[in-house]
């Protein structure tokens, strides 16, 4: 049975209601794959972590290296799936370079992942849009593995796709071109890529951030949250109450601090001194010098002590790290 090249799903030409339906059994593409490809229009699929960390439990059998890649505009909290299920040596790839400020250093952001405790063989920082330390990362797969076959892994949107996507293009003479959606689960199952001779790249579906705002909204408002090009910081200097409004996606109610939002610039932001009506669900937190990170939608650098609140999305998670940058 053949598989479609997009999202690797079996095809079937029985039921076009179920997965990886096709006119013609002679394409390479499913018929949602070829929609997405060529029209930009996305089916949403259900899915859920189990089926995913059964593939990686798969992976961890092999041995072979595993890059994982992981956006560092959206750091998943979730990172212990991987430490649980994944004993491989590790190639972190850290994609998205161009979306923070490029005042902030690679080194900055190598150093931060070591929080996570990972068993990681090196580290790289990418932007695949920008073809950005391409070469530098063909050389480290080829470097560390251990067989032909290395498998990539990682979170729903952090830009795996696209990146194997990039080296295709850069290092293969092969025309395939997987599937890319800002949606999450565009991937369903294993895909085989074959670089060359002795480099075969197994893609992976994305593993689902969990309360992420990625999983509630589509279409228009997920492209407005999801940022396409490097980021405007905005500052707020916050002495008496005031409110932060963030599109309708969320609101801060906060005083006593400073604020600088890493977020999408499409989002509008705007500062009010009066509390605007909301149906958000209410979360009393407690800052101290570090970043509040609201789950998708990006995250703010908090410089001083204070309790605030955040109005959001009840299925969205609100948490506070180490400040990133």
């Amino acid at each position: 049975m053949s598989k479609c090249l997009g999202c690797g799903v079996e095809l079937q030409n029985q039921d076009k209601t179920k997965l990886g339906y096709t006119i013609n059994m002679e394409k390479s593409l499913c018929e949602r794959c070829f929609r997405i490809q060529n029209y930009g229009e996305y089916k949403k699929i259900t899915k859920d972590n189990n089926e995913y960390i059964n593939i990686l439990k798969e992976v961890k059998k092999t041995k072979d290296l595993v890059v994982l890649v992981l956006d560092i505009f959206n750091l998943t909290e979730n990172i212990n799936v991987i430490k649980e299920n994944i004993s491989n040596d590790i190639l972190l790839v850290i994609t998205k370079r161009d979306i923070l400020p490029k005042s902030v250093r690679d080194e900055k952001l190598i150093e931060y992942i070591k929080n996570y405790n990972l068993k990681i063989k090196d580290k790289v920082v990418i932007s695949s849009y920008k073809n950005y330390n391409f070469d530098e990362l063909y050389e480290k797969i080829n470097q560390y593995k251990k067989s032909k076959n290395v498998y990539i892994i990682g979170f729903t949107n952090a830009g795996k796709s696209t990146m194997i996507n990039k080296l295709i293009y850069n290092y293969s003479d092969n025309d395939m071109r997987i599937t890319t959606s800002i949606m999450p689960s565009t991937t369903l199952d294993k895909i085989e890529i074959k670089l060359n001779e002795n480099l075969t790249l197994i893609d992976t579906p994305g593993l689902l951030c969990e309360k992420s705002i990625y999983d509630i909204l589509e279409g228009k408002d997920l492209k407005k949250v999801i940022p396409k090009k490097e980021i405007k910081p905005i500052s707020f200097q916050i002495k008496e109450k005031q409110y932060i409004v963030i599109d309708k996606y969320a609101i801060i109610e906060a005083e006593n601090i400073n604020m600088v939002l890493f977020m999408s610039n499409s989002l509008n932001i705007k500062r009010f001194y009066k509390k605007p009506e909301t149906k958000l669900k209410e979360r009393n937190i407690k800052l101290d010098n570090n970043d509040l990170v609201i789950n998708g939608l990006g995250f703010i650098k908090c410089i001083g002590k204070s309790n605030i609140k955040v109005y959001t999305y009840d299925e969205i998670s609100v948490t506070t790290r180490k400040n990133l940058i």
